[in-house]
């Protein structure tokens, strides 16, 4: 049990790196600050990256057979994935309409 525990908190870390970085990547776009909210949202994604890693390590191990225990953790972890994603994508647009606005 401890092993999956550990993936989900691997999880849980990364994917909170990374929305904290899209939201920081917004906040830099309300200012006018382009470049360091597309820095913000490369730091993101490098965070994002790393726990969608550790989840999909989780689902090639029940695909070879290896049976994953459904814990309240894993859930939580996969709960922050998906929010995490979802940051991204409202944070890349709301980037792009903030940059529509200053150019006017």
């Amino acid at each position: 049990m401890e092993g999956i525990e550990m993936t989900c908190f691997e999880i849980i870390s990364n994917v909170g790196m990374a929305r904290g970085s899209y939201i920081e990547a917004i906040d830099l776009a309300t200012e006018g600050k382009f470049d360091e909210a597309e820095a913000k949202i490369e730091e993101g994604n490098k965070f994002f990256a790393n726990g969608h890693d550790a989840h999909t390590d989780l689902i090639q191990k029940e695909a070879a057979g290896e049976r994953t225990e459904i814990i309240l953790i894993l859930v939580h972890a996969e709960d922050q994935l998906m929010s995490a994603e979802s940051f991204k994508i409202l944070a890349e647009k709301f980037i792009a309409m903030s940059r529509k606005l200053y150019e006017k």
